[in-house]
């Protein structure tokens, strides 16, 4: 990984093998922030596991493992109760036919590059929290 900061905007690459959540979460401990909002991302990624929240609130999870392009990327960053950083991403990948797949982004490793723009909520207060009979974690706003 390697980034540039210019005020609360943080401008991100990630290597082959890096985990797109994993290192989006070392990197707010690294820079010291609470919140962000992950504005956009594109790439080149495999091992991606995305999905989608049923009405029982039960995820859902499909895999597509070869390489794809890393179409879009948005979500959020915030801090679990416990103070760990908690990224909630949703993309959209496309196959080597073109073919998009698209949903909450459980898992998603770079094969290329993955670029990533991220901006840094510094008055914000946000956590996560689990909720109840579900496996969301709940955005707080205190």
């Amino acid at each position: 990984m390697e980034y540039t900061r210019s005020g609360e905007d943080l401008f991100v690459r990630l290597d082959p093998g890096e985990e797109i959540h994993a290192t989006l979460r070392k990197l707010a401990d690294i820079e010291g922030f609470d919140a962000a909002a992950i504005t956009s991302g594109i790439g080149r990624t495999r091992n991606n596991i995305y999905g989608f929240m049923d009405h029982n609130h039960v995820y859902h999870r499909h895999e597509l493992n070869e390489p794809s392009e890393l179409v879009t990327l948005q979500g959020n960053l915030a801090r679990l109760e416990n103070g760990e950083a908690f990224t909630h991403i949703h993309a959209t990948f496309a196959d080597d036919d073109m073919n998009p797949c698209a949903g909450h982004m459980f898992e998603a490793t770079v094969e290329v590059v993955a670029e990533i723009h991220l901006r840094i909520l510094s008055k914000a207060i946000m956590s996560r929290c689990p909720l109840e009979n579900s496996q969301f974690i709940a955005l707080k706003f205190d």
